[in-house]
């Protein structure tokens, strides 16, 4: 008896044995492997002006450290789409939160105040309207949450999030609402200042504020092309006699302006993002930390020719060596094989300096100033005296709201009017009414110019300029006084908004992805890839391509 139980046993035991080891065979893919761990540090950087074709450009020009690493180790959208009308500023908003304008509340980066009719910084603190200083700007204006949002959540705020950046607001974007620093060069002392939204100062910014100031050194700093001029690609003949020389005196009080503009400025930025990763061990506390980085491509504007391509690429080959520079500074920290970096290019301002007068090259200038003026006489013609256009900015007309109301009148019958008066102006192609952008009639891409307004900023009557055209005395031109000042404003000219993205991660092989991307699905991709959630407004599904690469490997 006690051989037969001993038997029945031994058999239930094999029974089970194997039906454990076909459960494994089944549940086990053939060739599967463990996901690739978690980044320690994710390192975002920035960059205003960047373009696709100047990458290719100078490529064979570039370190192996810096873009050729980029684009050989990671993956390259070569088209990411912002869609029309869009800064730096508010592209930067689109990349860090995954929402258009519409819901993130950051079309551009100034807005217009219908009380004092005056321009302000769009993250100036909204209890504070009507007085200024950098220090007053916040995130609060931003209506969503961020990456950086997400990253210091998703780790109880154990996890450190740092912003630098020339720029207060393209600072504070990257900062988020949770960020633990967000630092900036100021225009009026050249210092590293921050938000009183932000209690801490790390230590290099501490010692560059006290031993090492920008004021100290910019009287010897200059900006020279950085390579013979006959290595730069495409350049004329007459390009290559006289280098670029630009320099910051003291007696200039706009130097600190200018300085970051230039790109000896991203050099500050970057070496300032290396002593950061460095000396406040980010990525190596076993939890995430993240450090976002502002820098400009953009063309300069503060030379002498309307032909600035030699700075552009300069500034690119710059940059190039200021990623490796950090790059060699994570891999002294926590390594590449635990970060997540990726590199963002956000639209150059549209303009720039009219074209010599021997070129023939149709051109004008649109008085914003005028165009209200006529237009408040017309509707005087038509509904009685008043004030009815309260005034311009940023290429919409904004009228009397409170008469409107006090007259007891229809506010889309007069941007109906309006729009129909301005369309017949010297310079003016289009005029679209806040009615037509809000029920995406309005554009060749209607609801990608309804994307990109917000509501509570949009003025009533939105007026496209003639490329070519100078807009002369707008609002954000006021203190434009001299001849030499009045050779900066820019010219109005139409181009594409998009910028390339890359992506370098652990996990993710060499791709290129050439279709167009809409801009929203990088915040929501980045997510996946740090195994977060994704900001509260990333409505934008990933991308898709870059997710199947990082599961398959």
């Amino acid at each position: 008896m006690k051989r037969k139980d001993l038997s029945l046993n031994t058999r239930i035991v094999c029974a089970l044995v194997a039906s454990m080891v076909s459960i494994a065979a089944v549940g086990a893919r053939p060739g599967a492997k463990a996901p690739a761990p978690r980044p320690t540090l994710v390192v975002g950087i920035f960059v205003e002006g960047l373009t696709a074709e100047y990458v290719d450009l100078l490529r064979s020009n570039f370190t192996d450290g810096g873009f050729e690493r980029l684009i050989s180790d990671g993956v390259t959208l070569r088209n990411v789409d912002y869609g029309p009308g869009m800064d730096a500023t508010a592209a930067t908003a689109v990349i860090v939160s995954g929402a258009a304008p519409v819901v993130n509340g950051v079309p551009s980066a100034k807005a217009w105040d219908i009380t004092t009719r005056r321009e302000y910084p769009i993250l100036l603190d909204p209890k504070l309207a009507g007085s200024y200083s950098e220090q007053q700007l916040t995130p609060a204006p931003l209506l969503v949450s961020t990456l950086s949002d997400e990253i210091r959540i998703s780790d109880g705020g154990l996890g450190q999030v740092h912003s630098i950046a020339p720029d207060p607001q393209i600072a504070l974007l990257l900062a988020g609402h949770a960020g633990n620093s967000s630092f900036w060069i100021s225009d009026v002392n050249g210092k590293w200042t921050t938000s009183s939204h932000f209690r801490e100062t790390p230590t290099p910014i501490a010692r560059r504020n006290v031993g090492l100031t920008l004021a100290s050194r910019l009287d010897t700093m200059a900006w020279e092309p950085s390579i013979s001029l006959d290595r730069y690609p495409d350049l004329p003949e007459y390009k290559k006699l006289y280098p670029f020389r630009h320099t910051f005196p003291s007696r200039d009080t706009d130097r600190f302006k200018i300085f970051k503009t230039s790109a000896i400025s991203n050099r500050e930025v970057a070496t300032t993002a290396a002593e950061y990763i460095s000396t406040l061990s980010l990525g190596k506390r076993g939890v995430t930390d993240m450090l976002s980085i502002g820098v400009n491509v953009s063309p300069y504007l503060y030379g002498r020719e309307a032909d600035n391509r030699i700075e552009t690429m300069d500034a690119l080959l710059r940059l190039d060596r200021d990623i490796a520079s950090i790059v060699k500074a994570v891999e002294n920290g926590p390594g590449m094989a635990n970060t997540l970096l990726f590199v963002a290019g956000t639209p150059a301002p549209s303009g720039g300096k009219r074209d010599e007068e021997r070129w023939g090259i149709p051109s004008g200038e649109f008085s914003p100033r005028k165009a209200v003026s006529l237009l408040n006489m017309y509707l005087m013609a038509l509904h009685g005296n008043g004030e009815w256009v309260s005034g311009y900015h940023n290429g919409f007309f904004y009228l009397n709201r409170s008469l409107i109301k006090e007259r007891g009148m229809n506010d889309a019958d007069l941007r109906r009017e309006g729009a129909e008066f301005l369309a017949r102006m010297s310079g003016v192609s289009d005029v679209y009414t806040l009615d037509d952008i809000i029920a995406r009639r309005a554009g060749d891409d209607p609801t990608a110019l309804h994307r990109n307004i917000s509501a509570n900023h949009a003025g009533d009557l939105l007026v496209m300029v003639n490329p070519g055209w100078e807009v002369t005395d707008g609002e954000e031109y006021e203190s434009v006084k001299t001849a030499e000042e009045r050779a900066q404003l820019p010219v109005v000219r139409w181009q594409a908004t998009t910028s390339p993205v890359y992506i370098l991660s652990p996990g993710l092989d060499a791709s290129e992805i050439i279709e167009r991307i809409d801009a929203r699905a990088i915040a929501p991709t980045l997510a996946r890839i740090l195994r977060i959630r994704s900001p509260n407004a990333a409505s934008a599904a990933p991308i898709q391509s870059i997710l199947f690469n990082q599961i398959s490997n």
